[in-house]
């Protein structure tokens, strides 16, 4: 997601991991090196329409100086075209969408098999699993002549970073109904909604959205809709997708969540997550968070897509973004941006 102040995209560990005041009532939209920034220069909140004053020296910002200290030691420049690590020192910084990274020593000669079985050592991701994107391209561990890639076979600089994407789960081809359980409890403010949304893209062409309000063109991804039960304060959304009844031009289903009233999904207590066979509602298919996701308005959760052979894999992304069910346009670009990647 980008900054609202320096247009930068950022990682959802460079955003503060609350508003800069109690007080402030809006998303956390600002990365943290321009909320401290700002504050320190005029002194109040640098969201646009709020201005609460802010003292330079309070108990939030000393935090968020700290943070800012500690964070980017090491990775202050992960987003641009290369990071100093010291004179004489290569690597190649490897980027989850969930803010998880790590720094492998860089050698051209290096192979992807052998970058992957570091990774794993580093971010406990099984290799089998581990998805890698430089430049909008996938790293595969075999060349097409059957010997193994290398990093300079994709032309990986020093310095770099590529992208990890996690495969959750290889969807097995006996599987047809998958559902997207979700529940959550009221905000302190009263009923709410924290709306489980599914948007169809083929390609990177956005198709449409199956929401609490359904879908009257498709069948095959159905919404339960506002399940509410006021007395316990409980809110609830399912989406049952039936793979086998997905029209074949459709590649990617990408699944959100978004705040419907409120500034963030943190105002939402306890929210609980699940992706299950329909046939085994006890086991679920794989294990998502967003907790790194409190602070913002929506999240793309994850996506379900079709690879080159017609199988269906599920994919973590975590992706923070603007936008909410009753404005789509920016989630759609988000997901654009993620899908041009190659994820």
């Amino acid at each position: 997601m980008a900054c609202l102040t320096c247009k930068v995209e950022k990682l959802s560990n460079e955003y503060p991991p609350e508003n800069v005041s109690k007080e402030c009532d809006h998303p956390s939209l600002i990365c943290l090196r321009c909320v401290v920034t700002y504050v320190d220069k005029n002194g109040k909140c640098p969201h646009p329409n709020c201005g609460l004053m802010i003292s330079k020296q309070s108990q939030t910002m000393n935090l968020f100086k700290a943070y800012l200290l500690k964070q980017f030691k090491e990775y202050e420049s992960a987003y641009t075209p290369s990071i100093d690590f010291g004179e004489g020192s290569q690597f190649v910084n490897i980027t989850g969408l969930t803010g998880e990274s790590a720094s492998i020593p860089f050698t051209p000669q290096m192979t992807v098999d052998q970058l992957k079985t570091q990774i794993q050592q580093k971010l406990k991701h099984d290799k089998g699993k581990q998805k890698l994107l430089y430049n909008g391209k996938e790293m595969t561990v075999m060349r097409s002549n059957g010997g193994y890639a290398t990093l300079s076979d994709y032309e990986v600089n020093p310095n770099t970073t590529i992208c990890l994407v996690i495969c959750l789960f290889s969807i097995p081809e006996n599987f047809d109904d998958v559902i997207f359980d979700l529940y959550w409890r009221y905000p302190s403010h009263g009923r709410d909604y924290l709306d489980a949304s599914c948007l169809l893209f083929r390609g990177n062409s956005f198709q449409q959205v199956v929401d609490f309000r359904g879908s009257a063109s498709i069948t095959a991804v159905r919404h339960s809709g506002d399940v509410m039960n006021d007395a316990q304060r409980i809110g609830h959304h399912t989406i049952n997708v039936s793979l086998k009844k997905i029209p074949s031009n459709v590649t990617h289903l990408f699944f959100t969540l978004s705040a419907w009233s409120s500034p963030n999904i943190s105002h939402y207590p306890n929210p609980s997550l699940k992706f299950y066979d329909a046939t085994k509602p006890g086991n679920d298919l794989c294990k998502t968070t967003f907790h790194h996701a409190k602070n913002s308005r929506a999240v793309v959760m994850c996506s379900v897509s079709r690879d080159s052979q017609g199988h269906w894999k599920i994919f973590e992304s975590g992706q923070l973004s603007a936008g909410n069910a009753q404005d789509y346009q920016p989630l759609i670009s988000t997901i654009q941006k993620l899908i041009k990647s190659g994820i």
